[in-house]
């Protein structure tokens, strides 16, 4: 690890091979293994942590497409001004929608890109747990329903919004920073 990941002086642990080989998988697919992975190798249980969680949230069985998790990510990690988050998701949401237009919008204001009625409800919702968690209230979770979300949706909604909360304010504290390469992708 040559470039400065952190502002934490953690040295790497040595990795099981389970863990080299996602990480082998990490550069085949992505060309690279994200920093985010890189700052946990000083504690493999908290890596796996994190990496059982982030696949689960935003790879698995869910109603909301890879996208709307990411516009999630996004959206959350703006208002909290996550510089990692917002440099690694924003080609995330640039690569998914093949819009580069989508990800810089939803970098700066949500609200200023072309959504749909259904994308604005999901990340009006987003906004309000991550800005106001204490008041949401039975007509946020409806006016997720009558935008077309399940209640399973409404759950994962929540629950990606929350990870990224929990995950930007790790990344801010201790000055994580992207991969250089996220910053030209998908432009």
């Amino acid at each position: 690890m040559s470039e400065k990941i952190t502002a934490l002086d953690l040295p790497a642990q040595k990795l099981s091979d389970e863990t080299q080989k996602y990480f082998d998988i990490c550069r085949e697919k992505l060309g690279l293994v994200p920093n985010v992975l890189q700052a946990y190798t000083f504690d493999e249980t908290k890596l796996r942590a994190f990496t059982m969680s982030y696949n689960d949230l935003m790879l698995g069985d869910s109603g909301l497409s890879k996208l709307e998790r990411e516009m999630i990510a996004v959206v959350v990690s703006s208002i909290n001004k996550c510089y990692y988050c917002l440099t690694a998701h924003g080609a995330s949401v640039r690569e998914l929608s093949g819009d580069p237009h989508l990800g810089e919008a939803l970098v700066m204001n949500y609200r200023a890109a072309d959504l749909s009625d259904r994308q604005r409800a999901m990340l009006d919702f987003a906004e309000k747990v991550t800005e106001h968690p204490g008041k949401m209230e039975e007509a946020d979770r409806q006016a997720l329903r009558d935008a077309g979300f399940s209640d399973r949706d409404i759950f994962d909604i929540a629950s990606t919004a929350a990870f990224f909360n929990m995950t930007n304010r790790v990344a801010s504290a201790i000055d994580m920073r992207p991969n250089p390469e996220y910053a030209s992708q998908w432009r």
